[in-house]
C-alpha cells in the first residue's frame, strides 16, 4: 500500500485523534491540525484557527501534503450559521494547501446526512437501513455544505476524495464535543459514587429499535483503505461496526460493568417523560470535582469529559437508526467491530488513565 503524507484536520478529536495515531501506526507522515498543539507520539503538530485565512494560509504554507483527512467542525447557534462557519473552515484550508501535490481528500460527516440538521433532527424520515444513495433532506445541514466544498474543490484542482459517514463514534479522547463512550462513563461513575440508578435518558424508541454505532478505529481504517484504494475513489461510503444491538441490552450490559441498577424509560410515548442527561446532571460540575479529588483523577472539569448535549440528541431520537455497509463491503472494506467490545475496552483505557474511577 502506497503510503503519503498526510494532515488530519481536527487531530485532537475523537475521529482525528484516532486517525493520526492508526496512520503513524501504518508508516505514513502525519501532520496534525487542531487549534491547540496535538501531543500525540509521531504527529507533527500545525496550529491554525481554519476561520482565520490568513492564519491558516501561513500555518499550511510549504507543507507538502499529499492527503487530507477532514474530521473537525464548529457548533453555532443555528444551522444556517453552522453552514456558514464550517464551509468557511474547509473553504480557507483548500486556499491554504498546495493544491499540486494534493492527491486526495476525505471528508467525515455522519448519520445526520439521512436525519436532517440538529434543528430538524428526525426530519429525514428516511426507511432504515440509511443507504448512501438516499437523497439529502430538504433543509440547512452543514454536512451537505462540506461535500459541496470538497467537491467542488475537487473538481478544480483534480484530486480524488471521499465522503466517510459514521453513527456516533466511540474511543478515546478529551474534551471533544461528541463523545457518547466517555460521556457515558462519566454519568456512570458519577451514578455509582452518589448510589443513584444508572437511568436511560433517551426515548422508548432509542431503547427498543436496533441501531449500530462507529468505533473509532474501524472509521480510521475504512478511510486510510478508501484514501488509497484506486477502485474506491470519489464515493461516500457508511462507516458502522457491522453489528446491531438494543439499547435495552447495552444499557443494561453497561451498568453490569459498573455494577449499577439499571432503569429503562417510562412506558411512554410523551416526550416530556423522558429524563435527559442535562436534566439529570445539572449541578454535576461540583460532584465531579469531590469525585476527582478523592480517586486522584486526571480532569477535574466534567464539561472537559462528558457532553451531555450530544448524547441526549442521540438517545433521544424517535426513529430507528440502522446503516448499510453493503456498499463498503462490496468496493472491499470488511473489518468490523463488536460494539459491546468497543464500549468496554473504551471504559478499561479510562480507568487505566485515571479519567473515570
Amino acid at each position: 500500500m502506497r503510503k503519503g503524507t498526510a494532515l488530519v484536520v481536527g487531530a485532537t478529536g475523537i475521529t482525528g485523534g484516532n486517525l493520526a495515531a492508526h496512520l503513524v501506526a501504518s508508516g505514513w507522515t502525519v501532520y496534525g491540525l487542531s487549534r491547540r498543539a496535538t501531543e500525540q507520539s509521531g504527529v507533527i503538530p500545525v496550529t491554525a484557527d481554519l476561520l482565520d485565512e490568513a492564519a491558516t494560509a501561513q500555518a499550511l504554507a510549504c507543507l507538502p501534503i499529499t492527503h487530507v483527512f477532514y474530521c473537525t467542525w464548529i457548533r453555532r447557534d443555528n444551522e444556517k450559521a453552522n453552514v456558514e462557519a464550517n464551509s468557511a473552515m474547509m473553504r480557507n484550508l483548500f486556499a491554504g494547501l498546495d493544491s499540486d501535490k494534493l492527491d486526495h481528500a476525505s471528508l467525515v460527516t455522519g448519520t445526520k446526512q439521512y436525519l436532517g440538521s440538529f434543528e430538524a433532527y428526525g426530519s429525514g424520515r428516511t426507511e432504515t437501513p440509511f443507504r448512501e444513495s438516499e437523497p439529502r433532506v430538504p433543509g440547512d445541514n452543514f454536512y451537505y455544505a462540506l461535500e459541496d466544498v470538497l467537491f467542488e474543490a475537487a473538481e478544480r484542482h483534480g484530486f480524488n476524495w471521499n465522503v466517510h459517514r459514521p453513527h456516533t463514534v466511540i474511543g478515546y479522547a478529551r474534551g471533544n464535543a461528541m463523545n457518547m463512550g466517555t460521556t457515558l462513563a462519566v454519568y456512570a461513575s458519577i451514578c455509582k459514587e452518589t448510589g443513584q440508578p444508572f437511568v436511560f435518558p433517551g426515548s422508548q424508541t432509542q431503547w427498543n429499535a436496533l441501531t449500530d454505532m462507529t468505533d473509532a478505529l474501524v472509521l480510521a481504517r475504512q478511510m486510510e483503505w478508501a484514501a488509497t484504494t484506486p477502485g474506491a475513489a470519489n464515493q461516500a461510503f457508511n462507516t458502522v461496526n457491522g453489528d446491531v444491538f438494543r439499547w435495552r441490552r447495552m444499557w443494561r450490559e453497561i451498568g453490569e460493568y459498573f455494577d449499577l441498577e439499571v432503569q429503562g424509560p417510562e412506558a411512554s410515548d410523551d416526550p416530556d417523560t423522558m429524563q435527559p442527561l442535562e436534566q439529570q446532571m445539572a449541578g454535576a460540575e461540583s460532584t465531579w470535582r469531590e469525585i476527582a479529588a478523592k480517586h486522584d483523577l486526571v480532569e477535574p472539569d466534567v464539561a472537559k469529559l462528558a457532553s451531555w448535549w450530544h448524547t441526549d440528541a442521540d438517545l433521544g431520537r424517535d426513529q430507528e437508526c440502522v446503516n448499510d455497509t453493503t456498499k463498503s463491503r462490496d468496493f472491499g472494506f470488511d473489518h468490523f467491530r463488536e460494539t459491546r467490545a468497543a464500549f468496554l475496552d473504551l471504559f478499561a483505557r479510562l480507568r487505566a488513565e485515571k479519567i473515570i474511577p
